[in-house]
């Protein structure tokens, strides 16, 4: 088990990538902590952990605000001891469609203050855990192909995930002296609820699937196997990257003939 007795905290882990991400580690040994809005997804998160044979904790919590942060890590430290791997998962996309023009201070520091100030300090918080422990940690924070490529449609959200990317060398950049591994994922289209909701509408994911050249959409457990590759010491001269898992969305330059 490439993760045996590692304490990990999934923020945004209860559903969709996060969870995809939760049940790959506790396969691999993992005992894990999801954070979520939504204590009825935590507790059903909780389930399918416990059902795939994983030891979990589910903690309320909101990375925009400082004070949950500051919780979840107390919690799980009291709950498991320790923090070996935080997984920055959380994010939002509030101003979805809206035009550039249109977009409010309100829907811009909303979005900002979960994407990316949530990241940095949610990072901060578990890298200050790992140091004090002495031996170490990683971080793995999610950007996306939108960190990338230019989507006015989803303006807030892309360009909070490309300073994500950003936030992510610097990280590892500064946390390299105390051993601790930063690295982030960059997922294209993935199998979540609101790819789902994106699916109802052929017209769109027949544009999606014309630039995704593998010519399908990824899935919650491909994430998962890429999270724990990355938390693993399978990728330990690996510092400050962010690694594509996007089915080559991010590179084909036009539609693929036939969609």
């Amino acid at each position: 088990m490439k993760l045996k007795d590692k304490v990990a905290i999934i923020a945004g882990g209860t559903k969709g990538i996060g969870l995809g991400i939760a049940l790959e580690f506790v396969r691999e040994g993992a005992r894990v902590v999801v954070g979520g809005t939504t204590d009825k997804n935590g507790e059903a998160a909780i389930r399918e952990i416990e059902a795939a044979g994983g030891e979990g904790l589910f903690v309320n919590c909101d990375v925009a605000d400082l004070d949950d942060l500051d919780n979840i890590i107390e919690k799980t430290v009291d709950r498991f001891g320790r923090v070996d791997i935080y997984v920055a998962n959380a994010g939002i996309n509030d101003a979805d469609k809206t035009h550039y023009l249109d977009i409010t201070p309100e829907q811009y520091d909303r979005i900002m203050d979960v994407n990316l100030k949530g990241m940095f300090f949610g990072g901060q918080k578990a890298a200050q855990q790992m140091i004090a422990q002495g031996d170490g940690g990683v971080i793995v924070n999610m950007s996306s192909v939108n960190a990338y490529l230019a989507l006015d449609s989803q303006f807030v959200y892309t360009v909070s995930k490309g300073g994500i990317q950003q936030l992510t060398k610097v990280q590892a950049v500064a946390l390299a002296p105390y051993k601790i591994k930063v690295n982030a994922m960059a997922p294209g289209p993935i199998e979540t609820d609101l790819m789902r909701r994106v699916g109802s509408d052929k017209q769109l994911m027949d544009t999606i699937l014309s630039r995704t050249p593998i010519g399908r959409i990824g899935t919650p457990q491909e994430c998962g196997r890429l999270a724990v590759f990355l938390a693993s010491d399978d990728s330990n001269f690996i510092f400050g990257q962010s690694i594509y898992i996007d089915g080559g969305r991010g590179f084909q330059a036009y539609p693929t003939p036939g969609y």
